[in-house]
């Protein structure tokens, strides 16, 4: 938690008054009655990648929608766009949207809700999968969210303090290696509480900055003979390459951590986390609060995840070579 409170104690960071481009009749399309048969509503989805993770996101976030009324095909439609991993993309995907005059953007990933707050102050958007929605300037804080933005983070305060506990407690590791994207700014958020969480084990971190996807092999193999444990944070560019990592992990028997558990039932071998699909449905319960005209994006503070666990995969320890201890299974649950 220590790490956390220093984390979401920075100093507030005020919100540039953006220029918009967002039509008003996004706001008019709102019933005041909150009846969501009335009317016929189109929600923007940027993206900045496909990987499992962000997708469950989204299918959660759906399912939320259509619980509160809002059933594809009826009353809802979805221009669904995604980044392909670059910022331009991201970028021009929300001004498009805004163009198309998009009654709500759901911005799955940091850079996907940056691009949408870089291009209207006047649509409601509603963010999921965000690390540190302060620290990237999408808010000015959790309970004041902002006038136009919202959402909920894929970060739980004890996440990463639990995983390198974990680490420090039941493995003999020195070093540990990191593989991130140093141009996303929730990956080096999470990086730095890694350091920071690791100041009093005697542990020491060893970092590798991507940029590509394509790089992401050549990096984890850079880590070979320099680490003893491997720990992937939710960054975006290395999980939508996350084989890479997982073919060098098994090959070289080195543990492999990671920030959560779609990462994990793809051959990780262990991570503190909650499903994705959870933070999706309740950025879409937002969502239909802020339709229905109950609510606005000002009103809804960004929330982070319940229910954290440890989840291991039993086959990915095998094919890492670590020795399964029995008092594990106290501690979390195991997947194949």
């Amino acid at each position: 938690m220590k790490s956390w409170k220093k984390w979401i104690g920075i100093s507030v960071v005020s919100v540039m008054a953006l220029a918009g481009c967002g039509s008003n009749n996004s706001s008019s399309n709102v019933e005041d009655d909150g009846d969501a048969s009335k009317d016929t509503y189109t929600i923007g989805v940027t993206q900045i990648v496909e990987h499992p993770s962000l997708d469950a996101a989204y299918e959660g976030f759906k399912m939320a929608l259509e619980e509160n009324g809002f059933k594809e095909g009826d009353n809802i439609t979805y221009d669904v766009q995604n980044a392909q991993n670059d910022m331009n993309n991201s970028n021009t995907i929300a001004q498009n949207l805004v163009g198309d005059e998009v009654d709500l953007i759901f911005a799955n990933s940091t850079p996907s809700a940056q691009s949408a707050l870089n291009a209207t102050s006047d649509i409601p958007i509603v963010f999921t999968s965000v690390t540190d929605p302060v620290g990237a300037k999408l808010v000015e804080d959790f309970d004041k969210p902002g006038e136009n933005i919202t959402g909920t983070t894929d970060t739980h305060p004890e996440a990463i303090p639990k995983t390198i506990e974990f680490i420090a407690n039941e493995f003999d590791a020195q070093n540990v290696g990191l593989i991130y994207n140093a141009g996303e700014q929730n990956s080096v958020a999470q990086v730095d509480i890694v350091k920071e969480a690791m100041e009093d084990t005697g542990m020491k971190a060893v970092e590798k900055s991507v940029s590509t996807s394509a790089e992401v092999k050549q990096a984890a193999e850079a880590l070979v003979g320099k680490v003893d444990v491997i720990y992937i944070v939710t960054d975006n560019t290395v999980v939508s390459a996350l084989e890479s990592v997982i073919s060098v992990a098994n090959d070289k028997d080195i543990p492999m951590f990671a920030g959560e558990f779609d990462s994990v039932n793809r051959g990780a071998f262990a991570a503190y986390g909650f499903d994705y699909q959870d933070i999706g449905y309740e950025a879409g319960q937002m969502a239909a609060k802020i339709l229905k005209g109950e609510e606005t994006t000002a009103d809804l503070p960004v929330q982070y995840p319940q229910n954290l666990k440890l989840k291991m995969n039993q086959k990915a320890a095998e094919e890492m070579g670590i020795e399964v201890k029995s008092e594990w299974e106290e501690m979390g649950e195991y997947t194949e």
